[in-house]
């Protein structure tokens, strides 16, 4: 006989890393994960609900309400056989390991490996765990960057979600100034979490992460802390290249950029964008479907003349 059940939702991208399994004020708790259903298409996002018995008709209407794009989906949770039920609601959580960083949920109960950075960051909070390979290249490519022996004194994670990157560029280059941006004020509240959780100190002077909400670059935060000699954007291809005049203007000559979210048949088009802007491409890496792209721009750079 099963003893746990599956629910399954329809959600888009925006709900799913706002999604905080807490908020249902049940205990246990059930174990949420999102993924796409569709590569790039924000909206096109899956949330599975697991749960250790059979869930009340009050609990899955509490789960569906997290999502409110299903507002009219019917919920019906789903018997899960007793074998399948650790490797599924345990799916994506393994450890991820990107160069010096060491990422883990908590349901990781084993040691951090010698001389890695370890990060706790839960699953299914906002986006940024590790897990996908946009994190995870990004991971790789600021770790590169270090072992080169490339100086960072001011750097803005645009989008951060769950701040990993930016504790990450801290973890690097830690008397840097560091400020972190999110359109999501949820997002926001969860960076500040985490960086209570990973020992990241928050405020405004260097070697301390300032957070903050905003929509792309419209933020006096932004503007006030720049110009950024590292830009770490982590989002999608479509607001990269529709905001590619402000990513790139915020970026000081010689600076660079570490552009993520896009897919490998995106990358050209995202660095055309850019290189309108005065930025070359200086290193690509491709994991998957997706490219990483790191670039740098040009230190006579003063803008094109209208």
């Amino acid at each position: 006989m099963p003893s746990s059940w599956k629910l399954t939702l329809p959600c888009t991208r925006a709900e799913a890393e706002a999604i905080d399994a807490e908020a249902l004020g049940v205990d246990p708790a059930p174990v949420l994960t999102v993924r796409e259903e569709v590569v790039d298409d924000p909206e096109r996002w899956r949330l599975d609900a697991y749960f250790e018995t059979k869930p009340s008709a009050a609990l899955l209407r509490a789960v569906r309400a997290l999502v409110p794009s299903a507002a009219g989906v019917a919920v019906a949770a789903e018997p899960v056989p007793e074998e399948d039920w650790v490797t599924l609601s345990q799916a994506g959580l393994d450890p991820v390991r990107a160069g010096r960083f060491f990422v883990h949920t908590s349901a990781y109960q084993g040691a951090v490996p010698a001389g890695a950075r370890g990060f706790l960051i839960e699953a299914s909070r906002a986006f940024g765990t590790g897990h996908h390979e946009t994190t995870t290249g990004c991971l790789t490519l600021l770790d590169a960057l270090r072992r080169r022996g490339t100086r960072v004194h001011n750097l803005i994670d645009l989008g951060t979600g769950t701040g990993l990157l930016a504790f990450a560029g801290l973890a690097l280059w830690p008397r840097a100034q560091a400020t972190a941006t999110d359109i999501d004020p949820i997002a926001i509240e969860v960076a500040r979490e985490n960086a209570g959780v990973n020992g990241v100190a928050l405020g405004r002077r260097p070697g301390a992460l300032a957070l903050g909400v905003a929509d792309g670059a419209a933020s006096p935060l932004i503007a006030r802390r720049g110009p950024y000699d590292l830009v770490i954007a982590n989002i999608l291809a479509a607001p990269l290249i529709e905001h590619a005049g402000d990513f790139a203007g915020m970026c000081a000559p010689g600076g660079q950029l570490l552009l993520a979210g896009l897919l490998t048949r995106q990358a050209d088009a995202v660095a055309r964008a850019y290189r309108r802007q005065g930025c070359s491409v200086a290193e690509r890496l491709v994991l998957g479907d997706w490219t990483i792209l790191r670039l740098r721009k040009r230190a006579a750079w003063r803008g094109r003349r209208g």
